[in-house]
């Protein structure tokens, strides 16, 4: 089924889906810019992740009930890559405070318009395959949250020992939902180091997707209960002043602020395909790179070598000789890294001077 077909099944009237779509992507660097960050890049496939981010969300919903969150700065850009959204769609961060702050905007602007909200969270930045099983998922984190009254996360089963994703729990089973069988969730764990994360994976814990749905009722009053660095100031919200309430409340993200608190989260296994793109190396798990092969996006070209990472953005880019390099080359920039350096990109730019690291590609 083509990623822009809906599903043959209703749409739900009262699912929200808000994308979150602020961040930098700065471990895609120098393809990726703080001007042009990776959600704007074709890093899954022809087109930009969020434009593929929102296809998916408009098997769910109508385009009336599809939000973009990102800071001002993204918005045009965001607004130019999917014309056919309305201007009012894509919400500008007054201020960068993380997703807490973002997602409890969201949660309440929702139950203003619709009581009987439910939310969607999805990062604008993910590839997932394929829509239909997509589809599938959301729809059973929908219910389960609308059903239960309870904060769902879902979770994807662990094909290696990743140390920059986030972990997940599960505990006692929840009837199932549209299909899917679901349980409740009772710890969270961030990015731990390569031993603690395979001690982890054998005790069954899973992934955490950062794709999460709840009732925007319930969200709120467990924020209100759980994240008084977040509740304190969600008074400006309702007195019509959002830019207050971003410029007084805390910069956290919503698993520390309540996720990691409350008691009413539960979860789901993700029945699709889940990757967060977060490094070259997830660029090569995306295009389905077999063992030995090297994976070409633009103009590139390798010669007696194997296992690179080629990205020509402009011009033509060859490599002879080279095995398990990173090669990118942009207008203003040329990278060349062994690929296990891949994750730590950042501490790179960290060294580079100001005008080399700012270079727009």
């Amino acid at each position: 089924m083509p990623e822009s077909k809906k599903s043959s099944t209703a749409l739900d009237p009262h699912l929200w889906v808000t994308v979150l779509a602020g961040g930098v992507g700065s471990r895609f660097w120098p393809v990726s810019t703080p001007a042009r960050p990776k959600q704007l890049l074709p890093l899954g496939g022809p087109r930009p992740l969020v434009v593929e981010t929102v296809e998916r969300a408009r098997a769910l919903t109508g385009d009336d009930r599809i939000r973009i969150l990102a800071r001002e700065a993204l918005a045009r850009s965001i607004r130019s890559a999917l014309p056919s959204l309305g201007e009012d769609q894509c919400w500008v961060e007054p201020l960068a405070r993380g997703t807490g702050a973002a997602l409890t905007w969201a949660a309440w602007m929702a139950r203003r318009a619709d009581p009987e909200a439910v939310l969607l969270s999805l990062h604008s930045d993910h590839v997932i395959q394929t829509t239909d099983a997509f589809v599938k998922g959301a729809r059973a984190a929908a219910e389960l949250a609308r059903r239960e009254g309870l904060l769902v996360a879902v979770g994807a089963r662990p094909t290696r020992p990743e140390t920059a994703y986030g972990y997940l729990q599960p505990a006692d089973p929840l009837p199932s939902a549209a299909g899917v069988a679901g349980f409740r969730v009772t710890s969270f764990r961030e990015k731990p180091d390569r031993t603690t994360a395979d001690r982890l994976i054998a005790e069954g814990h899973l992934w955490n997707t950062g794709i999460f749905a709840w009732r925007a009722d319930v969200f709120l009053n467990q924020m209100e209960r759980h994240a008084p660095e977040i509740a304190g100031s969600m008074g400006h919200l309702d007195a019509g002043d959002p830019h207050a309430f971003f410029a007084e409340v805390d910069a956290v993200t919503v698993d520390k602020a309540l996720l990691e608190r409350s008691d009413a989260v539960a979860g789901i296994v993700a029945p699709f395909s889940w990757d967060d793109v977060g490094s070259w190396e997830g660029l090569a798990r995306g295009r389905g790179r077999r063992a030995g092969e090297s994976v070409v996006v633009g103009t590139g070209h390798v010669f007696d070598g194997s296992d690179n990472i080629v990205y020509a953005e402009h011009g033509a880019l060859v490599l002879w000789g080279l095995d398990d390099v990173v090669a990118v080359r942009t207008e203003g920039v040329t990278l060349v890294m062994r690929r296990d350096l891949a994750p730590d990109l950042k501490r790179l730019l960290e060294r580079l001077p100001e005008g080399v690291r700012q270079t727009q590609s």
